[in-house]
């Protein structure tokens, strides 16, 4: 591994991938992924990505219902530029030799989803996003330009404040030189100098106890960038899943594709009753934050551990061509869709906040971009719309390449940058001074700062997160570095910034419902 980049890239999911393999045309890209390459939250999308691919649909009814999704606080401009950029994203994902399922007609089989009032969502099976991985690492892993790190972790960002020089949360003029790195092989961390910083890690699903994402999404870009004082936004804007397979002691937990009830699935409650006519009349196929929200109040309501979803009308030989993933898995715990119920229970499943950043990807620190999950753009708003994630980190790695390509020539290396000082630390004399410090961390947001949230549960919640914070800290600062111990101090960072903006926000919108503001 050389130590010097035109691009760093921390983390190898839809973003970084698509990102890479186009900055690659320009210089020499280090992309580092702290797992193995497949083990990101684009493995795990299930859905598809949305797109205007038809010509009973159009960009401005797409528009509308990402506006209509996120409540009206997305960005007008950039839902904009997402939506018309889309079909040309798309394409480049195909001729990189992503497949999309078709029909018998040789068209794209579009499918439909919460929110969305045409059919346009591209899909493979129920493995969309494990199909665009695969076809991205091939083209990644034949890249000469690409230099891939899988089992790398990113500790922190470079900045002037590790020059000795002190850097503000208000100063204009925050820049970043690189990252230091975390070798999990050798256990050396490297100081890695680039020209331009990608953050492409992911979001933070595991600072909650369930959750869909895999056990990478722990929130590791945002802490980084929030320590490095670039600006953060929109934290409290947690999507739970409605759906996620109810099977205790699973962890994390199996996603049930909204595609589902796109296929035409409803929810019913313990006693087989249809219920989500009650709360919105697009029933089953409503937003996500108001079907989640529905469902926590239906299992509180009746005392239950969760909902049923009822597949046993739809057309099972679809029903698996669709869905062999899901189908299988069911099997697997027992449950026979073509005549079972399938128990269901929201999740956490994916951050619309992030690092906050302009039309380019551009964060506030100069260097430092952002894109994918970890990155606030605005398109979302207060909830993001069904398979318009995919979508937003290929539309931004391809803005964000426009600008990080245009002056690479002229840019240089910082110098005199120190390498990182692990001096007077060692080895925890104890892992679960670490673990259960994690356990407790996603046990508080889970009981306070979940599905529905009031002033008293926060400050509870923040009350306890202090004394963790603490803790966390005074054994960061004597113990040499090791991902679990910094994961843990990053989910600590994510918990606070997601309590901080809930309770700043004195409205009940969205992903935020709050009992104090929900009249």
């Amino acid at each position: 591994m050389d130590l010097k980049y035109d691009f760093l890239v921390v983390g190898g999911g839809i973003a970084g991938l698509s990102y890479s393999l186009k900055a690659a045309e320009k210089g020499k890209v280090c992309l580092i992924t702290k797992d193995i390459p497949e083990e990101t939250n684009t493995s795990y999308a299930q859905g598809g990505i949305a797109g205007v691919w038809n010509k009973e649909d159009h960009v401005d009814k797409h528009i509308a219902d990402t506006l209509d999704a996120g409540a009206g606080l997305n960005k007008n401009k950039i839902v904009e530029i997402v939506v018309h950029e889309a079909k040309d994203r798309i394409k480049e994902l195909i001729d990189w030799g992503t497949k999309f399922d078709k029909n018998r007609k040789g068209e794209y089989d579009l499918a439909k989803e919460g929110g969305h009032s045409e059919s346009r969502i591209l899909h493979y099976k129920d493995v969309t996003g494990k199909e665009i991985i695969r076809a991205l690492l091939t083209q990644v892993n034949n890249h000469p330009n690409i230099t891939v790190c899988d089992n790398y972790f990113a500790l922190d960002i470079i900045t002037q404040h590790h020059l000795g020089i002190k850097v503000t949360r208000k100063a204009e003029d925050i820049e970043c030189f690189g990252a230091y790195v975390l070798d999990k092989n050798t256990n050396d961390i490297l100081t890695v100098l680039a020209k331009n910083v990608i953050m492409a890690s992911g979001g933070a699903g595991l600072v909650y106890k369930s959750t869909t994402n895999p056990l990478t999404a722990t929130g590791d870009g945002v802490a980084m960038a929030y320590r490095a004082k670039a600006e953060v936004s929109d934290m409290e804007f947690i999507q739970f899943h409605p759906t996620s397979l109810y099977d205790p002691g699973a962890y994390p937990s199996f996603l049930i594709s909204e595609a589902v009830r796109g296929f035409g699935a409803i929810l019913r409650d313990h006693n087989g009753e249809e219920f989500m006519q009650k709360y919105d009349e697009r029933e089953s196929l409503a937003p996500r934050d108001i079907v989640a929200r529905s469902i926590d109040n239906e299992m509180k309501l009746h005392g239950v551990d969760f909902v049923h979803l009822d597949c046993t009308h739809l057309n099972m030989k679809k029903f698996k061509a669709h869905f062999p993933n899901i189908y299988k898995k069911c099997v697997e715990i027992g449950i026979d869709p073509a005549f079972d119920y399938i128990p269901v229970v929201p999740a956490a499943h994916y951050s619309c906040g992030g690092i906050v950043v302009d039309e380019h990807g551009q964060s506030s620190v100069k260097n430092l971009f952002a894109i994918g999950e970890c990155a606030c753009t605005g398109l979302h708003g207060a909830n993001r719309l069904a398979s318009n994630s995919l979508l937003e980190a290929v539309v931004f790695a391809h803005r964000a390449y426009l600008k990080t390509s245009e002056n690479i020539t002229a840019k240089g290396y910082q110098t005199n940058i120190p390498d990182w000082d692990a001096s007077g630390t060692e080895a925890p004399e104890e892992m679960i001074l670490i673990t259960q410090s994690m356990r407790e961390v996603q046990g508080i947001m889970s009981a306070y700062v979940g599905i529905v949230r009031s002033d008293l549960r926060l400050k509870r919640a923040l009350d306890r997160l202090e004394i963790l914070y603490r803790e966390v800290e005074e054994l960061y600062e004597k113990t040499t570095p090791s991902q679990k111990l910094c994961e843990t101090r990053n989910l600590i960072n994510i918990a606070y910034l997601i309590i901080k903006f809930a309770a700043n926000r004195k409205e009940s919108v969205g992903l935020h419902y709050s009992l104090d503001y929900n009249q």
